[in-house]
């Protein structure tokens, strides 16, 4: 199976050259900014480029990463089982083909009582798909299993981290893997408000501790629409020597509609 592109020529450029383009003026952009560390995953916002895509960029290009990513997005569309895999099949995006790891993808599906096998879940999902062209600017050949997490209590979430885990423990001393949790910040507030919620969100994370993260979400109410993916990273990456996560930038959607009132939050972390 070929999923084709959702949200190609809405959220980034449809024409190959001009993607790349794009990518590469990011890259310009990012240059010396930040020194290229050793990466066991990353939470990397998903909105169109022209707002996030400069965040998501300095942090894939601050970052190295396994060849192997497990990419977690939160349910924007509703679609499909509220946690769900595609262990299987090629994403297509203007810069070519993407190859789901097969042999990660059913091994996780096997190992787990919540993750179902559902395409439907991916078809129309844009939280794995803008990630993917940056992921492809830095390694054409890099491959990856995509997961789709709905709301859920802080439990079910530790449990789905537990079962990748038991998954990539067969993989010790063969090779790494990449945890990546696609996810934007506070959604539709004043920058002050946004940016004051953000930093507690960003504390936590910075910090890897996923319970704080739950807790500060729920006590500001604050908007973050992967804090689930977020959480299922942070767990797994502990448990293969991750110590802490290091904030590469964060913005606002005010920065480039000039509309500080009604903001959206987008921060790019690095997990080492």
């Amino acid at each position: 199976m070929i999923r084709k592109p959702a949200v190609a020529g809405y959220f980034y450029p449809e024409k190959r050259e001009e993607l790349a383009e794009m990518i590469g003026d990011f890259k310009s952009q990012s240059a010396g900014e930040i020194p290229i560390c050793r990466a066991k995953g990353a939470v990397l916002p998903h909105a169109g480029y022209k707002y996030s895509g400069l965040v998501a960029a300095k942090t894939v290009f601050a970052s190295e990463f396994p060849r192997t990513f497990i990419i977690l997005s939160p349910n924007h569309t509703g679609l499909g089982e509220a946690f769900s895999i595609m262990p299987q099949g090629i994403w297509q995006t203007p810069l070519g083909q993407v190859h789901i790891d097969e042999h990660l993808g059913k091994q996780i599906l096997q190992n787990s009582h919540y993750l179902k096998d559902d395409p439907l879940a991916h078809q129309r999902e844009h939280g794995v798909e803008v990630l993917l062209p940056f992921l492809q600017y830095v390694d054409p050949d890099f491959q990856f299993v995509p997961i789709v997490v709905a709301h859920a209590s802080g439990d079910v979430y530790q449990k789905i981290a537990g079962e990748i885990t038991g998954v990539l423990d067969s993989y010790r001393g063969d090779r790494e893997i990449s945890v990546v949790a696609s996810s934007d910040m506070t959604h539709f507030e004043p920058k002050e408000s946004a940016e004051k919620k953000d930093r507690y969100a960003i504390e936590a994370m910075c910090a890897l501790d996923s319970e704080n993260l739950l807790k500060k979400v729920r006590e500001y109410d604050i908007s973050m629409c992967g804090v689930g993916p977020a959480v299922i990273m942070m767990e797994v990456l502990k448990k293969f020597g991750a110590r802490r996560s290091q904030l590469i930038d964060y913005r606002t959607s005010g920065q480039v509609t000039g509309d500080y009132a009604s903001v959206v939050g987008y921060a790019g972390l690095r997990v080492e």
